[in-house]
């Protein structure tokens, strides 16, 4: 229950383990290896400064600590960008923003690239539209949704565009159906009136 207060102007090390007692103490076992010692949560007594851990003087080593602690960004030209994470619903307004060209019958946009891949760096942000288009180009609350796949799914002349294509291509795709069953024309109408009979 007595505690004793440290002494004041002492440094504090911790109280590491030393790794030949961890083996178990038997004579039969060999000793450690180095590969467990590096690989080891716990630094050796020759790494460690009054119980700090001091950066390694090897260049190949401070490299390699060095990659680790670099963040993921685009640089300096573009103000240090962080990669965002993706979530499901960034990446299917990525998607749709890839496949915009084929959205809008009335605009023609240039295509990004060839590769499929979504970009790695990116910002989200929201549109304020000046109050001089409060009638002409703003969204009322009704057509605002949380993501852009939404709004595009909202959307009634998309939606009626988007099943006229649907339509057009699944007719040019059946391949004939019904269409040999029907009658055209006056020859054929008599033919089968005969076949009836």
């Amino acid at each position: 229950m007595f505690e004793t207060a440290a002494p004041i102007g002492l440094s504090w090390a911790p109280k590491l383990p030393s790794l030949a007692m961890t083996s178990g103490g038997s004579k039969s076992d060999p000793a450690p290896k180095t590969s467990t010692v590096q690989g080891s949560i716990w630094k050796p007594a020759s790494e460690l400064v009054d119980g700090l851990f001091v950066p390694p003087t090897d260049p190949r080593k401070v490299n390699k600590l060095a990659r680790k602690n670099i963040k993921d960004t685009t640089g300096k030209g573009w103000f240090d960008m962080p990669a965002p994470s993706i979530t499901p619903e960034l990446k299917k307004d990525l998607e749709i923003l890839q496949l915009r060209h084929v959205m809008d019958p009335k605009r023609h946009f240039k295509r990004a690239g060839k590769s499929k891949a979504l970009p790695r760096y990116f910002q989200v942000g929201t549109v304020v539209e000046p109050p001089s288009e409060f009638y002409s180009g703003r969204l009322t609350k009704r057509e605002r949704k949380t993501t852009l796949v939404d709004e595009l799914l909202s959307d009634q002349s998309l939606k009626n565009y988007r099943k006229r294509k649907v339509r057009e291509i699944q007719e040019n795709r059946t391949p004939g159906g019904n269409q040999k069953w029907k009658n055209k024309g006056k020859q054929t109408l008599k033919r089968a009136k005969d076949r009836r009979k």
